[in-house]
């Protein structure tokens, strides 16, 4: 099985929801490239073929067991402060090397390939569709290289990436500590400055994936710091340094999970360990916020990945397994679901791509001004509007594909009936590890505040020019347009008019203060009342969006209008159902 050139929905996708105009120039600004390619016209098929060749890797056979068998036994052990890999992860980290994936979107200079995040975005969808611990293992070679090439200086750049790109160290980002997690202002990790510059580390991180990897990028605070987040700073820490013997830092246990039986997740222990401050003290928070930034779309697609590999399955057994005279996927409930659940799928990964392809053109540029700071006056504009997009959508395809991810993998079960408890199959262990990515990077409820959050600040700007925008944009004032676009806009109205009655339900000001008035805003007591609707907001920003992304694609191309209808007809109804409750409670 070929998970990118077997699924026709990838292939579409691929070609057509990554705005390539503008993210080609950005990664290979000039022709010929140094490694020969004439044009655009070039480009795209190679980073295709690439997909493809990583695609038939993921559905392989050995691939499959070797993911099947990590379930079983684990990624290895932890022994004297070090995490062994076992055979099976071990010959997974070498064919991964042999591939070059964790060197896709590394710059040349360091031995990468230099392709758009898209690609490597793609990727860790298929290892997903695998095995979610394996694709969690992959993934920590990659966005800690990225986190080194952005953000450590030259000499930490050229020493550590190209280890990594050839697969003899790996990282983890070491943020969550007994009693901190979402809060991350109770951190009590401490950084001790030293006369030589270093730093010493002391502290205990728990759930730390691939807390064994080499390298850890920690999070502490300095004496004196300030309270809170403002008082975070981050630091280079490696396991093995030549000026002391012993290991730096030790992994003390592999923590055993309900799901996610592939990867390590550890308990690490720092005594003294040696850190090199990344960037200035008390900066910390902010540098962090582009990993998370990245992990929560990087984690859309890991959910995708489940959702594939739940409903393949499920679609396959209910081809062949034969109930009251024929397949069971021709019964009419359950032809209904499965075209729902393949529905679904898409319309999430129409979301995912069309959202990768905003973070493309975000990051590239974000690196560009981080290292520069000299970006065009026509980049400056590109980096603000794909900002816009990849802060509004992070949050959304978080929360949606990995809530979906549980759903449809708890659905497959229910396909297959007593089948699907059995560990003989694998749906049962789609559906163990889908709670992870439910809880990594952000629980779903930090999620949906985050988009409260974004929704109500956006508000604030000017909360006058925010509800007159709303109630001036009745799609009834425009004429023409196809059936479709017509159906997106009534749909976005209306959702914008039902999320205005619910800020003006739960934040009326008291006294009689005008809702207009930015001060009355800013007393409101009623903001824990709003707060309560978090999710069902987020639900609801989830589904428009995806509305969004699915006319512009219909527009593109009208066999996609099919789609749009099913997507449409199947949240229309979620929609209402969200309106009424903010109607009654």
């Amino acid at each position: 099985m070929n998970f990118y050139s077997d699924v026709p929905e990838w292939k579409w996708m691929f070609k057509n929801a990554i705005d390539w105009e503008k993210v080609i120039p950005l990664y290979y600004p000039t022709f010929p490239t140094p490694d020969g390619f004439e044009s655009k016209e070039e480009i795209i098929p190679f980073l295709e073929e690439l997909a493809d060749q990583t695609g038939a890797w993921a559905g392989s056979e050995q691939a499959i067991a070797d993911a099947r068998a990590m379930d079983e036994k684990g990624p290895g052990e932890v022994k004297d402060g070090l995490t062994i890999p076992n055979e099976y992860l071990s010959r997974i980290y070498k064919q991964a090397t042999e591939l070059g994936i964790f060197g896709l979107s590394m710059p040349p200079e360091y031995g990468g390939m230099g392709v758009p995040a898209s690609l490597h975005m793609t990727v860790l969808g298929q290892g997903s569709r695998s095995s979610l611990g394996v694709s969690t293992q992959l993934a920590f070679f990659t966005s800690i290289a990225d986190m080194i090439n952005r953000y450590c200086d030259q000499e930490d750049r050229e020493r550590l990436i190209p280890e990594i790109i050839a697969g003899n160290i790996s990282g983890s980002m070491c943020l969550t500590e007994p009693g901190c997690g979402s809060d991350l202002s109770m951190i009590k990790t401490t950084a001790m400055p030293q006369d030589n510059g270093t730093y010493l580390i002391n502290g205990t991180k728990c759930f730390i994936s691939n807390g064994g990897g080499g390298i850890g990028l920690v999070l502490a605070k300095t004496p004196n710091a300030p309270e809170g987040l403002k008082g975070i700073s981050m630091f280079l820490v490696e396991q093995k340094i030549p000026e002391k013997e012993g290991l730096n830092y030790y992994v003390s246990k592999n923590e055993e999970k309900m799901g996610l039986h592939a990867s390590f997740t550890c308990e690490v222990v720092y005594e003294n360990s040696v850190g090199k401050l990344i960037g200035e003290e008390n900066e910390g928070f902010k540098m962090m916020l582009h990993l998370m930034n990245e992990a929560r779309l990087a984690v859309g697609f890991q959910a995708l990945g489940i959702i594939e590999a739940s409903l393949a399955y499920a679609n396959d057994y209910a081809k062949q397994r034969v109930a009251f005279g024929s397949p069971i996927a021709e019964l009419p409930l359950m032809k209904r679901n499965l075209d729902d659940y393949e529905t679904e799928m898409n319309a999430i990964r129409a979301l995912l791509m069309d959202t990768t392809s905003h973070f493309d053109i975000f990051t590239k540029l974000d690196l560009k001004k981080h290292h520069t700071n000299d970006l065009t006056e026509e980049e400056q504009e590109m980096f603000e509007e794909a900002g816009k997009w990849v802060r509004k959508r992070t949050p959304l395809v978080k929360y949606y594909s990995c809530e979906k991810a549980t759903e449809l993998s708890q659905r497959a079960i229910q396909v297959l009936g007593g089948y699907g408890f059995m560990k003989e199959y694998p749906v049962e262990m789609f559906h163990r590890d889908s709670f992870a990515p439910l809880l990594y990077e952000g629980t779903s409820q930090i999620q949906a505040l985050m988009a409260l959050k974004d929704l109500v600040k956006y508000a604030m700007k000017d909360p006058k020019t925010f509800f007159t925008n709303i109630m001036d944009k009745h799609p009834s004032t425009e004429i023409g347009g196809n059936e479709w676009t017509r159906n997106y806009k009534k749909a976005h109205y209306r959702f914008k008019k039902k999320m205005m009655g619910l800020l003006v339900k739960t934040l009326k000001p008291k006294n009689g203060k005008n809702i207009f008035n930015l001060k009355a805003w800013t007393e409101l007591e009623s903001i824990n009342k709003l707060m309560t609707h978090a999710e069902t907001l987020c639900q609801a920003l989830s589904y428009t969006e995806t509305l969004r992304v699915l006319c512009d694609h219909a527009n593109q191309d009208q066999q996609r209008v099919k789609l749009f209808n099913d997507y449409y007809t199947l949240v229309y109804p979620r929609l209402e159902a969200i309106y009424a409750d903010w109607s009654i409670r």
